[in-house]
């Protein structure tokens, strides 16, 4: 849901992080400094991980303070980006790979009964999942929460890497969990012309993610399979130390994104998708997403130090 990295960078970053677990569990496990952070843990974390403290949790510097967030976080019901547990999109297309060919991509996305606590805000999660030429490539939960003015917070994500049905590793970073990282905006509650830019989340190295978000178009009509839709937002996302290379989404009223294009001469991925499906999953499918998301959840490292997904009540 926010713009993607390249299968590439994410294997450096698994290989990255395998290194650093693999070096943890072998030294010898510090009591900490009583800061809330700790050089090594008995379960291997890698020392960027914080652990959950205790609250209030500081305003970081994308403006994001859990004060600005009510009980009802996880209730995402923004006109452009509404987020209803049990609904299911299927997107089709096709990007450049790593080789430079045109493949086929499939991504499906659904949005969970789960929520998880992150840095005193609940928040919704959504289950992502990648294909490539037909194959699972990756998976994804991701967190997202609305604040009391109406804005889609992102709040970091935990990616694992597959090829086919082998994994390959993980690759997860989450606000208050990894010291550094920084909540941001998946989508404002307000959208004029001219709108400023705005940070959809930062993570430091290893994870490298600095994705910036601005309005690139408004009230535009586009048509995919899955309908027809009016008053279309269009946004684009990029790396600021990537200039040239933008991914643009079209966000549909009450649906969400319906089309992924891209301008730019240096955009290399080149990724168009459209909308083809809408589903509602009943309950004895919302069950086996949440036993996957449950474990995914189990062979995620950074969970160690966070607080467990829940199913809503």
């Amino acid at each position: 849901m926010i713009a993607d990295r390249t299968r590439a960078q994410l294997l450096v970053l698994v290989v990255g992080l395998v290194a650093s677990m693999v070096a943890c569990e072998s030294a010898t496990p510090s009591e900490g400094d009583g800061t809330g952070t700790t050089s090594t843990t008995p379960s291997g974390q890698p020392d960027a991980l914080v652990t959950a403290g205790d609250p209030p949790y500081a305003i970081d510097g994308n403006g994001f303070d859990p004060a600005n967030f009510g009980p009802d976080s996880a209730d995402v019901d923004n006109t452009y980006f509404p987020l209803v547990p049990g609904t299911q999109f299927v997107y089709e297309g096709s990007s450049i790979g790593d080789e430079g060919e045109r493949i086929e991509h499939r991504v499906v996305f659904t949005v969970t009964g789960l929520t998880k606590e992150i840095a005193g805000v609940r928040a919704v999660v959504g289950w992502d999942r990648d294909f490539e030429e037909g194959a699972l490539v990756e998976k994804e939960l991701i967190f997202f929460a609305q604040d009391l003015d109406g804005n889609v917070w992102h709040l970091g994500q935990y990616a694992e890497l597959y090829d086919g049905e082998q994994f390959e590793g993980a690759a997860p970073w989450l606000v208050g969990y990894v010291d550094g990282a920084m909540a941001g905006i998946a989508m404002p509650a307000e959208h004029h012309d001219g709108d400023t830019e705005y940070s959809q989340g930062y993570a430091p190295p290893p994870y490298f993610w600095d994705d910036v978000g601005r309005v690139f178009k408004i009230g535009e009509r586009t048509c995919v399979p899955a309908g027809c839709y009016d008053d279309v937002l269009v946004t684009e996302e990029y790396e600021p130390l990537k200039p040239g290379a933008f991914q643009l989404k079209f966000y549909a009223p009450d649906v969400g994104y319906v089309r992924v294009g891209w301008r730019g001469a240096k955009e290399r991925e080149r990724e168009v998708l459209v909308l083809a499906e809408i589903r509602q999953l009943d309950a004895s499918q919302m069950d086996e997403v949440h036993a996957e998301a449950f474990a995914m959840e189990d062979r995620g490292n950074v969970y160690g130090q966070t607080l467990p997904l829940e199913v809503r009540a």
